[in-house]
C-alpha cells in the first residue's frame, strides 16, 4: 500500500484522506458527511451550493413540460467515471453498472416515475436523499455522482494543499494542468475549467478534505428503513392499553409483514403515507442522523 504521505515523504497529520495512490479505497465521498462540515470550512460550504444548485435544477425540470424534461435528462448524463479521488470499488461504481449514462437514466426515470410525488412537494430536497428512494444508487454511485458535482471544490482544495506541501512538486514528482469537466453553481450548467493537480502513479490526483469519506453513508436506504420508516410503522400499529401503555410490534415481527419488507418499494410507501398525516420522515431521519454524527464528534473531542 502507497498511501499519500508515505508516497510524498509527507510528516505529520494532514488535513486530507490519506488513501493509497495505487488502488481502490474503500471510502466513498459522502454528500451529507459535507453537508454537516460545511461550517466556516469555504470547500464545503462551496461543494453544498454545487449538490444544492445540481438538484434543484433537475428536480425543477421535472416538474416543467417536455423541453425541461429533456434538460433535466441530459444534466444527468455528464457524469464522466471518476478515479482521480482513489475512492470507491472501480465494480461498484460506474464502470459495474453499465456506465455513468445508465446510472443517470436510473436518477432520472426514478424522480419522474415514482418519487416525482415527493419532488412536486419538496420532501426529496437534497442530493443525499436519492440513495433512499433510487433502486441502485447506494455508497458507491453516491460517491461518483458527488465527485463529479463537487469535482471544482476538490480540485480547489488540492492546489491549497500543493501550495502547503512542496513535496508534492519535489524529489521528482510533478504537477500537471489538467481541463475537467465541473458543475457551474452560477451559471447552473456543466462547464470545464482547467486545474493544477498532482501526479501519483501516472495518474492525477484529486485530494479529499479529511471527514468527507466515509466507509458508509450517513443516510443509506438501510438505515432510514431501519429507524425512521420501521418506527412510522410501529406507530401506525401501536395500541394503547387499558391502562395508557403503548404497546408496539416489535420491528423484527414488522419486517416480515406484507408491505413493510426490506426494500426500496416499502421506504417509498410509507414515506407517502406519512406525508399524508403530515410527518415528513426524510426531515426526521436527518434530524436523527445529524444528532448521531454531532454526538459522535463530541466523543472524538472528548477523547482527543
Amino acid at each position: 500500500m502507497r498511501v499519500i504521505t508515505s508516497y510524498y515523504g509527507i510528516t505529520g497529520p494532514v488535513p486530507f484522506v490519506d488513501v493509497d495512490v495505487t488502488a481502490d479505497n474503500p471510502l466513498y465521498l459522502d454528500p451529507h458527511a459535507i453537508r454537516l462540515l460545511r461550517g466556516p470550512n469555504p470547500y464545503a460550504a462551496a461543494a453544498v451550493e454545487c449538490m444544492d444548485t445540481f438538484l434543484h435544477e433537475v428536480t425543477s425540470c421535472v416538474i416543467g413540460g417536455p423541453s425541461f424534461h429533456r434538460r433535466g435528462k441530459d444534466l444527468l448524463q455528464h457524469f464522466v467515471e471518476p478515479w482521480e479521488t482513489r475512492l470507491g470499488m472501480s465494480e461498484e461504481g460506474f464502470r459495474g453498472h453499465g456506465g455513468a449514462e445508465v446510472v443517470g437514466e436510473w436518477i432520472w426515470n426514478t424522480v419522474t416515475g415514482d418519487v416525482e410525488a415527493l419532488v412536486r412537494i419538496g420532501a426529496l430536497r437534497q442530493l443525499e436523499d436519492l440513495p433512499l428512494f433510487v433502486k441502485g444508487i447506494d455508497r458507491d454511485i453516491t460517491s461518483d455522482v458527488t465527485t463529479r458535482i463537487v469535482f471544482a471544490p476538490l480540485a480547489r482544495f488540492t492546489e491549497e494543499m500543493l501550495a502547503t506541501y512542496p513535496e508534492f512538486s519535489s524529489a521528482g514528482h510533478t504537477t500537471k494542468s489538467y481541463r475537467r469537466q465541473v458543475w457551474n453553481p452560477v451559471l447552473r450548467e456543466w462547464d470545464v475549467e482547467e486545474f493544477t493537480l498532482p501526479v501519483a502513479n501516472g495518474k492525477p490526483l484529486l485530494l479529499v478534505p479529511k471527514g468527507w469519506a466515509r466507509p458508509t453513508l450517513l443516510m443509506s436506504a438501510t438505515r432510514y428503513y431501519e429507524t425512521t420508516v420501521l418506527s412510522f410503522a410501529q406507530l401506525e400499529q401501536a395500541v394503547v392499553t387499558s391502562d395508557g401503555k403503548l404497546l408496539k410490534t416489535p420491528k423484527d415481527k414488522l419486517k416480515v409483514q406484507p408491505g413493510l419488507e426490506r426494500g426500496r418499494g416499502t421506504i417509498l410507501r410509507v414515506t407517502k403515507r406519512a406525508i399524508e398525516t403530515e410527518q415528513d420522515l426524510i426531515r426526521a431521519f436527518k434530524a436523527f442522523v445529524d444528532a448521531r454524527f454531532e454526538a459522535g464528534i463530541r466523543d472524538e473531542e472528548e477523547a482527543a
